[in-house]
């Protein structure tokens, strides 16, 4: 017998004590941030934790995000130096994340078994209500199954792990769209920015006063010279554990194959070819009424406004029964550009 599709439980003061007893109690639930839709569990219970790991289909070598309700207990799971402070004090509460030596409290599967913990105190005014509610920090990646399209709502939750979870609380939308950057700070003199969102690397670097060096393992290369992606073959799992989550060559995938390229046909050439789905940035000016293959991000041609809609959008035409989707790298090296590109190229990795 199949299991009962998730409740989407709506934010009333009743549901929001209930759903706060069951993270305090060892269960799951998924959750609104900021960011994406979070799968929530009590980040110092080992065995809660595993059940995010179960429910994802996660691989034990990607570690997990703590979200805390404050500077103050984020020191009781992770050792602060002063340009963690600094980071803190300029962008918490909101999406950065950043990483620090851990408190022997973590349990070894939040980390992958690393001495290192990722560590954030998030936006999301329900998600705060629940960190308060249960008073434990929650390790929450995102609510999908691993390796897919990350959710922006609770229907999205629900489509992805809706028989593998119970519980879902409704936020709304996602207001950014897209996760929260990531920065290495286990060595403040040499930090390094991991994963690029909504928090510039200029705004990080005017706060910290000095220059961020490049991850060790970069995001996904494209060949911005050539028509597509250039990505060697990889698997999407990981042989050894990684600093933080979101840095495997392939992620945020479509089912759909997809291919980003750095300038997309003509909409009049790309309505010639109708079993391909065609995705601009911003929406072309001349594109054919009739043709049903075009879509775009945003019609403002603000990246902030497209974060918001290309996780939707991407799960829109994987259900759409293309044959493939062929996407625009996003103009731009500033704001939230990089975010979208290393998310796009990620997707189209193969």
């Amino acid at each position: 017998m199949a299991r009962p599709l998730a409740r989407i439980h709506r934010p009333t003061p009743r549901n929001l004590a209930r759903l706060s007893a069951v993270l305090a109690r060892g269960g799951l639930v998924a959750v609104p941030t900021e960011t994406v839709y979070g799968l929530a569990a009590d980040a110092l219970d080992a065995a809660a934790c595993a059940k995010i790991f179960r429910a994802k289909g996660r691989p034990s070598t990607d570690p997990l995000i703590v979200h805390v309700r404050s500077l103050a207990q984020a020191d009781e799971v992770a050792v602060f130096n002063p340009a963690a402070r600094l980071l803190a004090a300029a962008f918490w509460p909101g999406p950065l994340t950043l990483v620090l030596p851990k408190r022997t409290c973590v349990p070894a599967i939040v980390t992958a078994g690393l001495d290192s913990v990722a560590v954030r105190v998030p936006r999301h005014p329900l998600l705060r209500v629940l960190l308060r509610l249960c008073g434990r920090p929650l390790a929450a990646p995102s609510a999908n199954p691993f390796g897919y399209i990350s959710p922006t709502t609770a229907e999205h939750v629900r489509a992805g792990l809706g028989r593998r979870i119970t519980y879902i609380l409704d936020g709304g939308a996602s207001a950014i769209g897209v996760e929260s950057t990531i920065v290495d700070l286990r060595d403040p003199a040499r930090p390094a920015l991991l994963r690029p969102g909504s928090i510039s690397r200029a705004q990080l670097e005017n706060v910290l006063g000095c220059s961020m060096r490049a991850p060790h393992r970069s995001a996904p290369a494209v060949n911005t010279a050539a028509s597509s992606t250039q990505l060697a073959p990889r698997s999407s799992r990981p042989d050894s554990s990684q600093i933080a989550p979101g840095l495997l060559p392939r992620h945020y995938s479509p089912r759909t194959p997809l291919t980003l390229m750095k300038k997309l046909p003509g909409p009049t050439r790309a309505a010639r070819e109708p079993r391909t789905a065609f995705l601009y940035f911003q929406r072309p000016p001349s594109a054919p009424a009739t043709a049903k293959n075009l879509f775009w991000l945003t019609p403002t041609g603000r990246p902030a406004d497209a974060a918001r809609t290309l996780y939707a959008c991407l799960r829109a035409l994987d259900h759409g029964r293309w044959q493939g989707i062929r996407a625009e790298w996003i103009p731009g090296t500033t704001g939230l550009a990089p975010a979208l590109n290393d998310r796009l190229a990620r997707a189209a990795a193969r």
